[in-house]
């Protein structure tokens, strides 16, 4: 399996029993979801995995057990998210040790790094792994911008390859691209910016909804990536109240609710995090249902070139 920066990587949810125990039944069943419908990469431990809900031990499990279920079709990546330097390193190794093929990083947590203290942090890291890294530049949700000129600097980590963009501002795409080429694939990682994004040149989609919706989800990149935007935009303008789903303090469970109506999840949360209740819960409810009702027909995406445009 050749590891490569590009398509869709759904950021998959963390599966619980009601009495708050991993559910691996449910999770394998998404995740052979997932893989059916063409996504490129899985990757662990996220937000919306509820990466700080979980053990050591449990990452561990999760991991190896995706390893398992995609049995090499596609690469398993574990994000990584702690509070100190080391840490983090520790996190890498164990996800080294288990198996993983990559990395998504954030920034130190809990702590308010300065440029250069995030700029160290990330390069101490990347020093103690062979394993692609592809940092998760989140600045509207953890606080830390990763800006340009600290990208230029953390190039020289040779393994510091890929970039989650998630600033919410659409032209940083197109700055990124102008100001480094192919030495830094872009994933977008916001889903209502997912075909804007692909658009202005990102090589690949780091998705949320995809955890309901992941045909839809790979045949917007696919189409997209063909050329044929008309076909991807009808798509995307009927997935769009879905994904702004996404961006939303309850986006765990708001996600976990559509994976229950497409059949791939249960709404099971672990505390703190709690179901939707009243009026929310029922909104949420009606934009998937109403989502639901109008799902569209696909066209054949699996099979389809990518265009050179």
């Amino acid at each position: 399996m050749v590891f490569s920066w590009r398509g869709v990587m759904p950021a998959v949810t963390t599966k619980f029993t009601k009495d708050g125990a991993l559910d691996l039944n449910m999770f394998q069943v998404n995740i052979e979801a997932q893989v059916a419908a063409g996504v490129n990469g899985i990757i662990l431990g996220g937000t919306l995995g509820e990466a700080s809900t979980l053990t050591g031990p449990e990452k561990e499990t999760l991991l190896k057990r995706t390893i398992d279920i995609v049995d090499g079709k596609v690469p398993v990546i574990l994000n990584i998210a702690e509070q100190t330097t080391q840490g983090a390193i520790d996190a890498v190794k164990a996800a080294e040790k288990n198996g993983a093929s990559g990395l998504m990083m954030l920034p130190p947590m809990r702590y308010k790094a300065n440029d250069f203290e995030t700029v160290t942090y990330f390069q101490e890291v990347a020093r103690s792994t062979d394993l692609p890294i592809m940092i998760y530049n989140n600045p509207i949700d953890y606080g830390i911008m990763v800006t340009l000129d600290m990208f230029e600097i953390l190039l020289d980590e040779k393994n510091i390859t890929a970039v989650k963009e998630s600033t919410r501002d659409i032209s940083n795409v197109t700055r990124i691209k102008n100001r480094f080429g192919d030495r830094l694939k872009v994933l977008t990682g916001v889903d209502t910016l997912g075909l804007e994004s692909l658009l202005m040149g990102a090589e690949g989609w780091v998705a949320g909804l995809v955890c309901a919706f992941p045909a839809e989800t790979v045949a917007i990149y696919k189409l997209a990536k063909a050329g044929r935007i008309k076909e991807a935009l009808e798509i995307y303008r009927w997935f769009l109240p879905l994904l702004e789903l996404d961006i939303n303090p309850q986006l765990v469970q708001n996600i976990k609710l559509a994976e229950v109506a497409t059949g791939i999840g249960t709404e099971n949360v672990r505390a703190p995090r709690l179901p939707l209740q009243g009026a929310e819960r029922e909104r949420v409810l009606k934009i998937i249902e109403i989502g639901m009702a109008n799902r569209p027909q696909l066209p054949d995406y699996l099979h389809l070139e990518e265009a050179i445009f």
